[in-house]
């Protein structure tokens, strides 16, 4: 099953380059404002799927924001793992109990 560090290390790859051209290294030679920009329009993609009930489209724009999401994290030069931990301290308690925790 692919997973999302089989993806960060996919993108990692494609960013080093063996001079071939690439999707990923092209988005992040542009930057990490433009990375942002093309995770936004994915995300609102992927809502219009969402709300539109359209499955096909969902799991397509879904995977759109994925990636997006880590080439966005690569940008700034945030590990996927970094992420994780995040998630995995949050789940230590309830939803409602972290939320309330966070700073307003």
């Amino acid at each position: 099953m692919f997973t999302l560090d089989d993806l960060a290390a996919r993108i990692a790859e494609r960013a080093q380059g063996d001079g071939a051209p690439s999707y990923t290294r092209t988005l992040l030679q542009k930057g990490v404002a433009h990375c942002a920009k093309k995770f936004g329009e994915e995300a609102a993609e992927a809502i219009i799927a969402a709300v539109a009930q359209d499955d096909a489209a969902l799991r397509a724009e879904a995977a759109d924001v994925l990636y997006h999401l880590v080439v966005m994290l690569r940008a700034r030069d945030l590990p996927l793992s970094e992420v994780m931990a995040e998630l995995e301290r949050r789940t230590a308690r309830s939803g409602l109990e972290e939320k309330a925790s966070r700073p307003a």
